[in-house]
């Protein structure tokens, strides 16, 4: 079955072209112009992936993530915004959405985001993963947590980038590396912490705010 998506934006002429671009790849189930209808729609539908936009009256995309989780805590939600500021960034990743990208992205980009984040991976624009990098930067706290302790300094710098779900090129080229040393580097992860891939791996480092 194709992954339900819904999508939340209060400008209507876009909402009404992503749901074009989206609907020959994916199944909609709905869209909300306003907060409260979104809220309402969501926990009814119960969606795989929500589009939602970021500044929205009456809170904007950081209340409906917010209100859903608590409800739907399965539903998984992407950032979709004009915004690039970081705080915008941040505060979304704060309220639960697994994912932020601009509305300048391609729509075959937009397609591989909404199957990523439904896989379980998070999603960022590039620019836009190092605001998070920087935010949470001391969200590795190896003194305190022993399976990360097992991990060389360059074995973390490895997994919050893939965490944030960079491609192993892209994190190559972030750190200075061969495609290869990512490789090497992704197996000893996912060998001392007993995973078996990137979508295990991003989900172990979300549930520790590693991102």
């Amino acid at each position: 079955m194709s992954i339900a998506v819904y999508l939340v934006d209060d400008h209507r002429l876009f909402l009404s072209g992503v749901k074009a671009e989206l609907s020959e790849e994916f199944r909609i189930v709905g869209a909300g112009y306003d907060v409260d209808t979104a809220i309402e729609e969501i926990r009814r539908y119960n969606p795989d992936v929500v589009l939602v936009d970021v500044h929205m009256p009456d809170g904007g995309g950081i209340a409906v993530v917010e209100a859903v989780t608590v409800t739907n805590p399965e539903v998984k939600f992407l950032a979709l915004s004009v915004s690039d500021q970081a705080e915008d960034v941040i505060a979304m990743i704060r309220a639960g959405a697994r994912g932020y990208v601009t509305k300048t992205i391609e729509p075959e980009e937009l397609s591989d985001a909404v199957r990523r984040i439904d896989a379980g991976d998070a999603v960022f624009s590039p620019r836009l993963a190092g605001f998070v990098l920087d935010a949470f930067a001391g969200a590795i706290p190896s003194d305190d947590d022993p399976e990360l302790d097992q991990l060389t300094s360059r074995e973390k710098d490895v997994l919050r980038l893939i965490a944030r779900g960079f491609a192993y090129k892209q994190v190559a080229r972030k750190l200075n590396i061969s495609i290869k040393t990512v490789e090497t580097h992704v197996s000893a992860v996912l060998r001392k912490l007993q995973l078996s891939n990137r979508h295990e791996l991003a989900r172990w480092a979300s549930k520790r705010r590693i991102v």
